[in-house]
């Protein structure tokens, strides 16, 4: 099965993929979690200032997820959408063009969860972005994008609280989904 959580910038998704990397229901699945550090460190643009090529990397990363049988990643291909429509970088034909290629392979999920950012206050781990506007701007793409793409998303569900409370309704709906 492949799992993505999508979310906004420091709502909790790698922190959750770590969570269940520790469960033994999920010990046969591969986990992978952001590399923006080491992105940012060979120069690529990442938040407001990310790029056309910059978002293709992106985007190369998640299909690669999807390339491998049993994985959960702390990012969905509607993550690289709603930054891509947030780049101050990447004129209106980009941003369309990458769209329409990359809504392609939202079908080879088996689930994507959205991570509220409600209750969750802001980290700075010092690469992401910690403006609250932006922080906001994003969620709101990421919203509009599920909400024009649903139809491509195999299973969808949505999750908030702690990571605990995330973990119990990933399991329900999971469970759901099962019988």
């Amino acid at each position: 099965m492949k799992i993505g959580f999508c979310g906004t910038v420091s709502v909790g998704k790698t922190t959750l993929v770590k969570a269940l990397q520790q469960l033994d229901e999920f010990s046969n699945y591969e986990f992978r979690t952001e590399r923006s550090k080491y992105l940012r460190d060979l120069g690529i643009p990442l938040n407001t200032d990310s790029t056309l090529k910059g978002q293709t990397i992106f985007l190369a990363e998640r299909v690669s997820e999807l390339m491998r049988e049993n994985i959960i990643t702390d990012r969905t291909i509607i993550d690289i959408i709603a930054f891509a429509y947030s780049s101050k970088s990447m004129d209106i034909v980009d941003k369309e063009e990458f769209t329409r290629y990359a809504v392609r392979f939202l079908s080879e999920y088996d689930w994507i969860f959205y991570v509220s950012p409600e209750g969750v206050d802001i980290e700075d781990n010092g690469v992401r972005e910690t403006d609250t506007e932006y922080r906001n701007t994003i969620d709101e793409s990421i919203k509009h994008q599920i909400s024009s793409y649903k139809h491509r998303i195999k299973n969808y569900g949505e999750l908030k609280g702690s990571t605990e409370d995330r973990i119990a309704q990933i399991r329900l709906y999971l469970s759901q989904n099962a019988s």
